[in-house]
């Protein structure tokens, strides 16, 4: 479904991250995997694409650095030429009530989450319209929608990349190329797992499905955007969150 295809994923090491990674390159695609701080954790993802038959590289940079993913991108286009598929899937957390927040809080945050798609797309964005199938597929969440205590900046970092999905649509259009996100609920990744266990149990009893998402019913919907099946699709925000609206 993939093959042919080399894609991009930021903050692949864990979590969803991993998860459309090892999906992408399941399906045939050239995978670079993208972490900042866990090189083991890429390196293990490397592994596991290498082990299946896959090709993969593991690539370091702060998506937040505009100069580090200039530099990222030179090395994936060394290894494995242009790319057609981007997923902006990086993001921090730095949670806390409003009255609590700092601004360094607010702005790593918001640096990394929208502030890191926007360097990434814009270090590949040449190559997604000379694709034949250029796809931006950017990784929001259900806080982006809902809102949720403790963490405006997360909410606000998120729900940025909507109206960015949607505008950035509209301009690669006319090359062929889509862009749409995901907005994934709540999914047993480290932030999940770090909840109080009263927290845990209040969020699932919002979830009609009554049970977090395991992080590779993510990978699957990533798989589909970035494929040929996906070509009129374009500008949409996907959600995955067990019926967990309103």
């Amino acid at each position: 479904m993939l093959a042919g295809k080399t894609c991009v994923v930021t903050g692949g090491s864990r979590g969803i991250g991993r998860s459309i990674a090892t999906e992408l390159a399941r399906y045939g695609a050239t995978v670079a995997v993208n972490y900042v701080s866990s090189e083991t954790a890429a390196g293990t993802v490397v592994e596991d694409i290498r082990g299946a038959g896959g090709d993969a590289e593991a690539v370091r940079a702060d998506v937040a650095d505009a100069e580090a993913v200039a530099s990222m991108a030179e090395r994936v286009h060394g290894a494995f030429g242009p790319i057609d598929v981007l997923v902006n899937n990086a993001g921090v957390t730095a949670d806390g009530r409003f009255e609590n927040l700092t601004r360094e809080d607010w702005d790593r945050v918001v640096d990394v989450n929208l502030g890191g798609a926007f360097n990434c797309t814009k270090a590949f964005y040449d190559d997604i319209v000379e694709s034949p199938a250029g796809r931006v597929i950017n990784v929001s969440s259900i806080v982006a929608q809902q809102g949720n205590f403790g963490q405006a900046n997360y909410a606000a970092s998120k729900s940025g990349l909507f109206g960015f999905t949607k505008s950035l649509a509209r301009e690669l259009a006319r090359h062929g190329a889509t862009a749409n996100c995901i907005a994934p609920g709540f999914t047993e990744t480290d932030m999940v797992e770090g909840m109080p266990d009263a927290a845990r149990e209040r969020t699932r009893a919002r979830i009609p499905l009554d049970r977090f998402a395991d992080a590779t019913e993510i990978g699957p919907v990533a798989r589909f955007l970035a494929s040929d099946g996906a070509s009129y699709v374009t500008g949409e925000i996907v959600n995955v969150n067990g019926g967990m609206y309103g």
